[in-house]
């Protein structure tokens, strides 16, 4: 038996032996010759080693036990070459696919938002989330293992391009009953007198905290402390330990309900912007085209709305 050697063709011919009755009958379906159609019928009865057809009494053809095998699995391969054609073409359109997002551990505070808008969007498509600091979203995005970033400023290498999602605003934060909650026109001293809850190495909102530092306060000693996550200072500076530079997107709870105060600091917020940027030499697929395009179209109402808090 040489199972492996039995193709499309031949079972296509089959099917349409017993659905026209004939073989002179499926010849003409076919668009062959009657001789060709008997060809192809006994190569895959000689592939099998076994009768597929036989003559009933009315002088039609049927099919032997083996042959009803035959034709099952016939009407399965059909189907499934359809489902999978289907889905091909679907996945061409960009209607169906795969696509890897990456984005900074500032932006989870809305990525669940933008999450479930895609899903009512493109409910075909799966969506896989990485979620780190800006050095390491840059890794994921140098070594291809995302299609997309969500982040601040872009970065130089690998070469991207970048499209603007919204404004991010980042202020100084402390406990309401802080020194400087209540005060106004708070000044650079004021500032570099209290100890700074800052993130680590490697994070945007760090790197933007010391260039802001480095522009007001490159003479004098501040005091820091360093922490891994946006929650943790959050749960930081409500303990009292401090005050915080931080994106006012992951703070939009904590602001509503008091329990963090922005600061009255001439010149905040500071607005920098959120990117949805990609490798400018990978070509993205049909469907990472089309989550592109339904971001864009979101036009940043997916965003925190914190203006009338800061």
């Amino acid at each position: 038996m040489h199972a492996r050697a039995v193709t499309l063709k031949q079972l296509h011919a089959l099917k349409v032996i017993v659905e026209a009755g004939s073989l002179t009958a499926a010849a003409a379906r076919l668009n062959l010759t009657a001789p060709a159609v008997s060809t192809q019928l006994r190569t895959l009865e000689s592939h099998l080693q076994v009768a597929l057809l036989g003559r009933g009494q009315d002088g039609k053809v049927t099919l032997t036990q083996a042959g009803q095998q035959v034709l099952m699995a016939a009407e399965r391969i059909d189907f499934v070459l359809t489902d999978c054609t289907e889905r091909v073409a679907a996945i061409a359109a960009g209607h169906e696919g795969y696509v890897t997002l990456g984005a900074v551990s500032t932006a989870k505070y809305f990525l669940p938002h933008l999450i479930a808008r895609l899903r009512e969007h493109l409910p075909l498509i799966k969506i896989a989330f990485r979620v780190g600091n800006r050095h390491e979203t840059i890794d994921l995005l140098e070594n291809s293992r995302i299609e997309f970033a969500i982040m601040g400023r872009p970065p130089r290498r690998p070469e991207v391009d970048a499209d603007v999602l919204g404004d991010h605003p980042h202020i100084f934060v402390a406990r309401p009953s802080h020194p400087l909650a209540e005060k106004s026109d708070i000044t650079h001293q004021d500032l570099l007198q209290n100890v700074i809850l800052t993130r680590e190495h490697g994070s945007g909102t760090r790197a933007l905290l010391e260039r802001y530092i480095d522009r007001i306060g490159a003479d004098h000693d501040y005091q820091s402390i360093e922490f891994g996550s946006n929650e943790t200072i959050k749960q930081a500076v409500m303990a009292g330990l401090g005050i915080a530079f931080i994106s006012a997107h992951t703070i939009e709870a904590a602001l509503a309900d008091g329990r963090l105060k922005a600061l009255s600091i001439p010149g905040f917020p500071i607005i920098r912007q959120w990117f949805l940027v990609r490798r400018r030499d990978t070509p993205p697929t049909p469907a990472a085209t089309r989550v592109r395009n339904i971001v864009l179209e979101m036009n940043g109402s997916f965003l925190p709305k914190v203006d009338a808090m800061i």
